[in-house]
C-alpha cells in the first residue's frame, strides 16, 4: 500500500458482528420494547437511540464529507437493507450492502466490501462506535493509508467508555514521523504501557487496495478469526507505512446493553441529516 494523493469518499462500515454482547441480557439496562427487540437480535446498529444508531453514524460522515457508505451486513439482516434501500433511503450519502456470509472476523469482513472500493482509499470503522466528525475529517486529510488514534484520557473524559475498558483496546507505537510501528490487539493487565497517555485505535483506518490481498493472508487470530488488528499488523511487518493522526474526542460505543443509555443522552443534542 502507497499514499495515492486521492479524495476520500468511500467508506466501509463494520455491522456484520454477531452482536454477542448485545444479546446478553443480565437484567441490569432497562431498554424499551424496540431497543430489546434490536439487541436481541444482535443488530447493535439498528438500535433506536432517538433514531437508529446508524442514521447518526451516517449524518457524521456526511458532515465530514464522505459521499458513499457500505454497510457489510450478515445475509440474515434483512431490517437494515429494508430501512436504508428503500424510498426513503438518505439523500446526503449514498448507502451501498456488502455481504459477509459468516461472521468470521472484521478482516473477512472488509475483503466482503473489496467490489464497494472498486479501486479508491476507503475508510473503515466499526458500525457499533459513532466517531467525531472532527475524527472522519483527520482521516480524510491524510496522504494515504493511516489511521486516527484517540487519546486514552481523552476516550474516558468525552465519551461513555470506563477506564477499565479503555484498557482493552489495542494501543498503537507511533515513531517520530507519525507512522505506525507496532499494534498491541487486548494488551490486558499485565502489558507495560497502560499509561492513559497511550493513543488507542478505535478502528478507524484509511486502507487502499493493497489491503485486500493482507486480509487474505492474515491468519486466524486466537479467537479463531481473520481480524483487521492482525492484518494491520502483518501490513507493518511487510513494510507498509501506515500514517497516523491524533484526536483528542471522545467516541461513543454501543457494544453493551448497559450503554444504550448513555448513548442515547449523549446523541440528544446532535442534529441527523440523511
Amino acid at each position: 500500500m502507497g499514499g495515492s494523493g486521492r479524495t476520500l469518499r468511500k467508506c466501509v462500515i463494520l455491522a456484520r458482528g454477531l452482536g454477542t454482547r448485545m444479546r446478553r441480557d443480565d437484567g441490569s439496562a432497562a431498554l424499551d420494547a424496540a431497543q430489546a427487540e434490536a439487541a436481541g437480535a444482535g443488530l447493535k446498529a439498528m438500535i433506536p437511540v432517538g433514531r437508529p444508531f446508524l442514521d447518526y453514524v451516517l449524518s457524521g460522515l456526511a458532515d465530514a464529507g464522505f459521499e458513499r457508505a457500505c454497510l457489510v451486513i450478515g445475509p440474515e439482516h434483512d431490517a437494515v437493507r429494508d430501512y436504508y434501500g428503500g424510498s426513503d433511503r438518505p439523500s446526503r450519502i449514498d448507502v451501498a450492502f456488502a455481504i459477509q456470509e459468516a461472521a468470521l472476523g472484521t478482516a473477512d469482513a472488509v475483503l466482503a466490501a473489496e467490489a464497494f472500493a472498486g479501486g479508491e482509499d476507503f475508510a473503515t470503522m466499526n458500525g457499533d462506535n459513532y466517531y467525531p466528525v472532527e475524527a472522519l475529517r483527520r482521516l480524510r486529510e491524510l496522504d494515504g493509508p493511516g489511521t486516527v488514534l484517540f487519546d486514552a484520557d481523552a476516550l474516558v473524559r468525552h465519551s461513555n467508555i470506563p477506564a477499565v475498558r479503555v484498557r482493552e483496546f489495542a494501543y498503537v507505537a507511533v515513531d517520530a514521523e507519525g507512522v505506525l510501528t507496532d499494534l498491541v490487539e487486548k494488551p490486558g493487565a499485565g502489558d507495560p504501557d497502560l499509561s492513559p497517555t497511550r493513543l488507542v485505535s478505535m478502528n478507524l483506518w484509511r486502507f487502499d487496495a493493497g489491503i485486500f490481498p493482507i486480509c487474505r493472508d492474515v491468519p486466524r487470530s486466537p479467537r479463531g478469526e481473520f481480524e483487521l488488528p492482525g492484518a494491520v499488523g502483518l501490513a507493518i511487518a511487510r513494510g507498509v507505512r501506515l500514517r497516523a493522526a491524533v484526536c483528542r474526542a471522545g467516541v461513543l460505543d454501543l457494544s453493551r446493553r448497559s450503554d444504550v443509555a448513555a448513548v442515547a443522552e449523549r446523541l440528544g443534542g446532535i442534529q441527523v441529516r440523511l
